[in-house]
């Protein structure tokens, strides 16, 4: 269907709008990566415009729209939520929701079930509460994070569970799985802890788990962990890290790509941005929706425009040689303008772990040989319900 409402003359797809629904969050989390304002349950300080948001669709479906992620700061913190989700639904387009899932409410879970294809991820970092409550800054947020999750199954809806993995429970990987299994989530995903925004702070506390010790989880978590559960684990960390069937398997996770050639986020504002960068590095904005064209930004914004000329082979570091560049694309865009505001900046992940013997030797040409491989990029990160995978760190 999408097809058929899509503009001939667009040529790269505006596959799904990252919505940052609201500039605040009813949690404090250490490692969030927005740095929103933190209100507690009291209304958001800035929320998009319902009618505003409607306009936004309206461009954004001749651009070949498929689906819409709201995030945030917290999403079910804007006053009217349920009014967003009925523009989406009333489009016929897909719904991904990234939630802390505390204000999730039974009604709440069952409006949810309205949309066939959908997708929902939850925030949950630990499986006992002091651990999660510290690590989201908010005493009892655990308790409710979990009721908030059994309203979703009892509707219908099996979220997949989020974990951003450090010090504090490196150990508790294994009881989450558990506890996920019980409460009848979807899947797990257990996300590194990326310094961006507030997380910096915990890199420089020494909360982040050495390198070494990340890629031999993620290796546990594929060779091990997996074997030990029927839910589908992904343990995030760029392709040249993982094993070829992990991808490509029937058992894969996908490609872990960044998808950023056919995603552009909204920003609480109305502003168009890179993702949701643009909330911390003002000139990643592209726009105002209120007074420029959808279209216009889209096709012919500079920024946008040199990733499409750019991808992959302007990628510098260790991504440049990568066989693996033309499917992960530097892995996140956004982080690495973030660190290096250079877009074109290898992954710090992958460039730590070349400097320091760590990076797989068989994803990379010999010294001296030339670079990966040139071809066009690849995106074959897909959920089931049709929505592109997330590049970014979920909260």
């Amino acid at each position: 269907m999408e097809n058929e409402r899509q503009d001939p003359d667009v040529t790269y797809r505006l596959n799904q709008l990252y919505v940052y629904a609201t500039d605040s969050c009813n949690l404090r989390c250490r490692h969030c990566w927005i740095e929103p304002h933190s209100p507690g349950r009291a209304q958001p300080r800035q929320g998009i415009e319902p009618d505003l948001f409607g306009s936004i669709l309206n461009q954004a479906v001749p651009l070949g729209l498929a689906g819409v992620k709201l995030t945030g700061g917290e999403p079910l913190l804007h006053p009217a939520f349920t009014r967003l989700l009925d523009t989406i639904r009333a489009k016929d387009l897909g719904l991904s929701l990234e939630t802390n899932a505390v204000l999730c409410t039974q009604d709440l879970a069952k409006r949810l079930v309205d949309f066939p294809r959908r997708f929902v991820s939850v925030s949950l970092d630990s499986p006992d509460a002091p651990t999660h409550d510290w690590i989201r800054g908010t005493e009892g947020s655990f308790r409710l994070a979990v009721r908030g999750i059994e309203h979703l199954v009892s509707a219908g809806v099996r979220p997949q569970i989020i974990m951003t993995v450090m010090r504090r429970n490196r150990d508790h990987l294994a009881n989450l799985v558990g506890l996920a299994e019980r409460i009848g989530a979807e899947s797990v995903k257990f996300n590194i802890l990326q310094p961006t925004a507030r997380a910096e702070t915990l890199h420089r506390q020494g909360e982040a788990l050495p390198l070494a010790d990340l890629i031999t989880l993620g290796r546990w978590v594929e060779t091990d962990l997996s074997r030990q559960t029927s839910l589908p684990l992904t343990f995030h960390q760029p392709p040249a890290f993982l094993g070829l069937g992990r991808m490509f398997g029937p058992a894969g996770d996908g490609c872990h790509t960044c998808g950023i050639l056919g995603i552009l986020g909204v920003l609480a504002d109305g502003s168009y941005a890179l993702c949701g960068i643009g909330a911390t590095v003002p000139e990643m904005v592209f726009g105002h929706a209120a007074h420029d064209s959808l279209r216009d930004v889209w096709l012919g914004h500079p920024t946008l425009l040199s990733l499409r000329e750019g991808l992959p082979h302007r990628l510098s570091g260790v991504c440049a040689r990568c066989f693996f560049k033309r499917i992960c694309l530097g892995s996140c865009i956004a982080q690495n303008y973030y660190r290096a505001r250079d877009l074109w900046a290898p992954f710090w992940y992958c460039e730590e772990a070349h400097r320091h013997g760590l990076f797989p030797e068989s994803r990379l040409p010999p010294e001296g040989n030339g670079e990966g491989t040139e071809a066009a990029p690849v995106s074959c990160c897909t959920h089931p319900s049709g929505l592109h995978a997330s590049p970014l760190p979920d909260r």
